[in-house]
This record gives structure tokens, C-alpha cells and sequence, in this order.
């Protein structure tokens, strides 16, 4: 495979920053001893600006190329990897396993850290490009908008980036393959929690009582039909209702339940239908059946949306290192992603990169595997020197 040559040789560096990340696992913000590793390596690499603190723990580096920008298009082209890992118990059993209790990568977050210190080490050395390079290390993509805290710290504005790139890896995917697509990759993610209050009383004497396990049934049943039965057949939705919490004893009809769950989707405009119906539907259980339901609809990230033209240059970049039979089209996953927020603030693309036959993301059992190190350094390698080609 036409992987950067310096690349192979810079392999077992990468892994074991990759290892070292791994046995480190910090959640969320609170990724200090990961952003202070990364910038450590930054410095080490010779870069010529390493900021530290975008987005709270962010870090950035940027590397200028050797070659005069001129009047190219693009004079700044960004890279983002994400640091933080997610609160479960590994079952690994791997020598570099989580030294940490209740924390590990089991998203492949160290493999995406490792892999973008390791296009910058190339970068820094070779200079091989007109303009600067911009690799951006997020703190918390699980849950805690990072992506969108570097951008209100002036991300974007502050390195002057006119493009933006992201990668993830994909388990089932093959090593040595890609998958992208242009339009929407990844959906929106929207929480719904919903608080029923009934009348509680003897469960023998329903009939006195609102019963706020029937109401939540009631309403499981209701919301869940609303992509079947609202939602056009040709567009996607998810709304998954995926907490119950009532009543601890079995001859009490408790006075209260709660429910939780997420909703998905891939355009704005279904975005909007599915929150109107869900308002609708709750407040028509309501009417129907006494109780006092109260519903907190909190949007999360938007949808992935791949730029077009970017879209169409990562494709063959994707090519030029794997072979045009790697690189795949996909279909949109209902997974969700905050490199949304970037892909709002600037053109880019975001693609997957083969991880094998490996345990799926967020799975006890996941670990990022090294072999696809080559190829995902090489494809950030070779996205910035035909970008900013002189």
C-alpha cells in the first residue's frame, strides 16, 4: 500500500504514545495530563505556535510550510483528533489496559490523538507545503461539546483555518480501507426527559389512583410510533426511550416515574418535526390521562454534514493512500459526533478509517487497533501536502 514511507518507520513512536494515552484515560474537560502529553510532543516536534487551553483543555499546534502560500485558495488547513475517554470498566485484559477504575478509550480516541501527534512530528521535519497546518487536540467529544468550546475560544478566527478535517475510526470497517460520504454522516443527538406525577395509592384500588407506570407506557408506545407514523419513510429517525424508573414495591401504584431517552436524525427539518410531535404527543397523554407530565427536550449536537468539493478531495486523498478499492461509500450512521460544530464554522469533511474485526465503539472489549496507524497518519499526511500544494 502507498503508505508515507517515514510513516512506517514512525510507527512504534505512535504506538506507544497511542499505549501511553491508553493506560491514562481522563474524561470529558478534565484531560490535563493528555493535553500537557500532546503539547509536550508538539514542542518536541518543533512546531511553531503550541497554545494550550482553547475549549478549556484544548491544544493546538501550528506547523508553517516551507513553500510560499501565494494566492492559493486555501492558505490553512485544520486537523482535529479528540482526547477524552468514557466512563466504563475495561475488559481488556491488555498489558497497557486503563490504570484508571471506571475509565478507558473504548472509543479509539487514543488511536486518533496518536495518529495526528504522529502526522505532526512527519509535518514538522518535512515542511513539505505552502501554508500552515493546523492539528487541534479536543477535550471532551463525549457528551461535553469540546469541538464547540475550542470554537467559542476563536478556534477558527485565531489560526485564520479555511478547511477542517476529522477522522474516526470504524470498527468492521477493514484495515487499510476508508469510508465517507458527502451531505449528512452522522446525526443530530437530542435528550428527552420527561417527569410524570399521578396519584399514587393501593394497587388494589386502581381505580382511585393515576397510575404513572400506565402513563409512562402510554407514553413509550405513543413516542415511539412517531417515526413509523409521522416521519416520511424515506428519511431517518431514531426516538429510543431507554429509562424507566418507578415504584419499589409491587402492591403500590407509584405516584411517580421517569423517563429518558435520545432521539436521532439527519436533516433539520425532521430535527424540528420529531421535537413538535414529541411536545404534541406528551401533552396529549396528559390531557388523557390526568397526570402532570413535565418534558425537557434538550437539542445536542447537529448533523454531520460533509461539504461537497471537501468531501470529493478527501476521497481521493483516502485513494492515493489505500487504492480505489479501500475507499467506500457508506451509508449515514445514527451516531453522533460534536465535529459537527466545526464542519458549521468552516468547509471540511470527516471519514472513517478501518480499525478490523475489532469489539464495536463504546464496548468493555474495544481497543483501538494499531495496525490502522499507518494508514489514518499518512491520510492527514498527504490531506495537508495536496491541499497546500504550492
Amino acid at each position: 500500500m502507498p503508505i508515507v514511507n517515514r510513516v512506517a518507520d514512525l510507527q512504534p513512536d505512535i504506538q506507544a504514545w497511542r499505549r501511553d494515552i491508553h493506560e491514562n484515560p481522563e474524561l470529558l474537560y478534565d484531560v490535563h495530563r493528555t493535553a500537557a502529553f500532546v503539547a509536550d510532543r508538539l514542542r518536541e516536534f518543533g512546531c511553531d505556535e503550541v497554545a494550550t487551553g482553547l475549549g478549556r483543555t484544548g491544544v493546538v499546534g501550528v506547523i508553517r510550510g516551507r513553500k510560499p502560500a501565494g494566492n492559493a485558495e486555501v492558505k490553512v488547513i485544520g486537523l482535529r483528533a479528540d482526547m477524552d475517554a468514557l466512563p466504563i470498566e475495561e475488559e481488556t485484559n491488555l498489558p497497557y489496559a486503563s490504570k484508571t477504575p471506571g475509565k478507558m478509550h473504548a472509543c479509539g480516541h487514543d488511536g486518533h490523538t496518536a495518529m495526528l501527534l504522529g502526522a505532526a512530528r512527519y509535518l514538522a521535519e518535512t515542511r513539505n507545503f505552502a501554508g500552515d497546518a493546523v492539528v487541534i487536540f479536543q477535550p471532551a467529544e463525549e457528551g461535553g461539546a469540546g469541538a464547540a468550546a475550542m470554537i467559542k475560544d476563536g478556534l477558527m478566527d485565531r489560526f485564520a483555518i479555511d478547511q477542517v478535517y476529522g477522522m474516526h475510526n470504524g470498527p468492521g470497517i477493514p484495515i487499510g480501507s476508508f469510508a465517507i460520504r458527502p451531505g449528512p454522516i452522522m446525526a443530530a443527538t437530542d435528550a428527552i426527559d420527561i417527569r410524570i406525577e399521578g396519584l399514587g395509592g393501593h394497587a388494589a384500588r386502581p381505580h382511585m389512583c393515576i397510575d404513572s407506570v400506565l402513563v409512562g407506557a402510554q407514553l413509550i408506545a405513543a413516542l415511539q410510533s412517531i417515526v413509523s407514523r409521522t416521519v416520511d419513510p424515506l428519511e431517518s429517525a431514531v426516538i429510543s426511550m431507554c429509562e424507566f424508573h418507578a415504584g419499589n414495591a409491587r402492591n403500590v401504584i407509584p405516584q411517580t416515574a421517569e423517563l429518558r431517552g435520545t432521539v436521532r436524525t439527519l436533516t433539520d427539518e425532521v430535527r424540528k418535526l420529531v421535537e413538535k410531535r414529541v411536545r404534541e404527543v406528551v401533552a396529549g397523554v396528559a390531557q388523557m390521562t390526568g397526570a402532570k407530565i413535565d418534558l425537557v427536550y434538550e437539542r445536542g449536537y447537529p448533523v454531520v454534514v460533509n461539504h461537497a468539493s471537501q468531501t470529493d478531495f478527501a476521497t481521493q486523498v483516502a485513494k492515493e493512500v489505500a487504492g480505489d478499492a479501500n475507499v467506500h461509500d457508506m451509508p449515514p450512521l445514527m451516531g453522533a459526533e460534536d465535529f459537527a460544530y466545526m464542519l458549521e464554522a468552516r468547509p471540511g469533511a470527516f471519514i472513517f478509517c478501518g480499525n478490523g474485526d475489532s469489539a464495536g465503539l463504546h464496548h468493555p472489549a474495544y481497543n483501538f487497533n494499531d495496525e490502522a496507524i499507518v494508514f489514518g497518519t499518512s491520510y492527514w499526511i498527504k490531506l495537508v501536502e495536496n491541499t497546500l500544494a504550492a
